[in-house]
C-alpha cells in the first residue's frame, strides 16, 4: 500500500462523496473505491454507527471496517454546523458522484436532495440508498436486513424447507444491495460520459432483495395464470444440505447425467444409472429428494478428502464445508493471493481481503487503508478550497 502513489483502476480520477452508514451504503461505496474512484466519507463527529461493534483494539476502528472502509478518506463534518454544510456544498462542487442513505425529508433539510445538489452540480451523479422505493407506501418505513429478509419470500422459504420461519447467517440484503448501488452508479456515469446528463437514482432495498429471490425462483409463477407455485423445486428440498462425511462436512452435488452415474458406480448401484427416475434433469428434479437422501445416507462412508478427492477426479462438483477461520489457508485462496495480512497504521496487523474482480489493463490495488474517523478532514477541506480558519474550526 503506498498513498502517494497515483490510485488504479477504472474509475480512477472519479470522486464519490458517501454519507452512508452501517454496511449496504459503505458496501456500495467500498467497491467504487477497490475500482480506483477517490471515495470521500463524510462522517458526524461520533463516526459511522457501524464502527463500534466490538470487539476492538481501539474506539471506532472494529474489524469488519477495515475492510469495509479501505480505499476512502474520512472528514468528520456535522451538518447541523452551517459551516459544515458550506464545506460539503464546496466538495458537492467538485465531485462526480454523492451515496446517502437518507429518506427524502431528511435528505431535503440536510441539502442532499436532487434538486439542492443539481443547482450546486448539474453533472452529478446522486444515488439515494432505501429501504424501500418512494413511489410506494412504505416509503418511509425503516429498513434492517432482517426487515428485508422477511419481507422478500427468503424467510417463508426456511419455513418451507425447515418448518420454521429463518434468516441467513448473513446481511445479504445490505450487500446485495451495496452491489446495485454500485452497478447504478456505473451506469449513471456511462450515461454522463457519453454525454448525457447527471441523474439522482434511487436503490431500494427491498426491491432489489425481491429481484434476486425471484431470478430462480419466481419459475412457474411468473406465468398469468400461474403454472404451478413459486419456488425452485431443487433448491427447496427438505435434503438440500451438506452432508456428514467420515470426519466431517461436505457438499457432494453430482448434477449431471455422467455425474450421477458415476455417483452410483462409486457407491456401489451402478444399476441405478438405468433407473427412469433419474436418467434425465427433469426426471431427477421431480424425484431430488429421493436423490439427496441417498447422497446423506452414503456421505459418511468416506472422509470428507475422499469425497473431495473422488469428485475432482470425475468431475463432480464438491467443496468441503470451510469455517470462516479455514478460508485464510484453503489453498486456493492462498494461491490467488486473495486475502493476506496487511498492517494498518493504527490497528496493526489484520487480515486484508483483496477486491475479487481482476482488470487486464486496470488492476485493483490497496491505496489506503481504512481511515479513523475525520482522518482526512484538513487534508480534503483544503483541497475543496475552504479557508484556513473554516478548516481549523471544523477539523478541530
Amino acid at each position: 500500500m503506498n498513498s502517494s502513489a497515483p490510485p488504479t483502476g477504472p474509475l480512477a480520477g472519479l470522486r464519490v462523496l458517501d454519507l452512508t452508514t452501517v454496511i449496504m451504503g459503505p458496501y456500495g461505496t467500498r467497491i467504487l473505491g477497490d475500482l480506483g474512484a477517490d471515495v470521500v466519507k463524510i462522517e458526524p463527529p461520533e463516526g459511522d454507527t457501524f464502527r463500534n461493534y466490538g470487539p476492538l483494539r481501539h474506539e471506532q476502528m472494529n474489524g469488519s471496517v477495515l475492510n469495509l472502509h479501505r480505499n476512502k478518506r474520512s472528514v468528520r463534518l456535522d451538518l447541523k454546523d452551517e459551516g459544515a454544510r458550506e464545506a460539503l456544498r464546496k466538495l458537492i462542487a467538485d465531485a462526480d458522484v454523492l451515496v446517502h442513505n437518507l429518506r427524502p425529508q431528511a435528505a431535503a433539510r440536510a441539502g442532499l436532495d436532487w434538486d439542492s445538489v443539481s443547482r450546486i452540480n448539474p453533472r452529478m451523479v446522486l444515488c439515494a440508498a432505501r429501504g424501500f422505493s418512494q413511489a410506494g407506501p412504505y416509503g418511509d418505513k425503516a429498513a434492517y436486513d432482517d426487515l428485508l429478509q422477511a419481507g422478500s419470500g427468503y424467510s417463508a422459504f426456511v419455513e418451507q424447507t425447515t418448518g420454521q420461519a429463518g434468516y441467513a447467517p448473513t446481511a445479504w440484503c445490505d450487500k446485495v444491495g451495496g452491489q446495485a448501488i454500485a452497478t447504478a452508479v456505473m451506469g449513471a456515469l456511462l450515461h454522463r460520459e457519453r454525454g448525457g446528463s447527471g441523474q439522482e437514482v434511487e436503490v431500494p432495498m427491498f426491491e432489489v432483495a425481491i429481484d434476486f429471490m425471484l431470478v430462480e425462483h419466481f419459475g412457474p409463477a411468473a406465468f398469468e395464470p400461474a403454472l404451478g407455485p413459486a419456488g425452485f423445486k431443487r433448491q427447496l428440498a427438505r435434503d438440500r444440505r451438506p452432508y456428514r462425511t467420515q470426519d466431517g462436512w461436505a457438499c457432494i452435488l453430482p448434477y449431471s447425467d455422467r455425474n450421477w452415474k458415476d455417483f452410483f458406480a462409486f457407491i456401489g448401484q451402478p444399476e441405478l444409472g438405468d433407473d427412469p427416475r433419474y436418467q434425465k434433469l427433469t426426471d431427477r428434479v421431480t424425484h431430488i429428494d429421493s436423490l439427496y437422501r441417498l447422497v446423506a445416507e452414503h456421505a459418511p462412508g468416506h472422509t470428507t478428502q475422499e469425497w473431495v478427492a473422488f469428485c475432482d477426479r470425475v468431475s463432480i462438483p464438491c467443496m468441503p464445508v470451510l469455517r470462516i477461520e479455514d478460508l485464510q489457508h484453503d489453498p486456493h485462496v492462498v494461491a490467488t493471493s486473495f486475502m493476506a495480512v496487511a498492517e494498518h497504521p493504527s490497528e496493526g496487523a489484520y487480515h486484508l481481503v483483496q477486491s475479487p474482480l481482476r482488470f487486464g489493463a486496470t488492476p485493483y490495488s490497496l491505496q489506503r487503508h481504512a481511515p479513523r474517523v475525520g482522518e482526512h478532514t484538513a487534508e480534503v477541506l483544503r483541497e475543496a478550497g475552504v479557508s484556513e480558519s473554516e478548516v481549523a474550526r471544523l477539523a478541530h
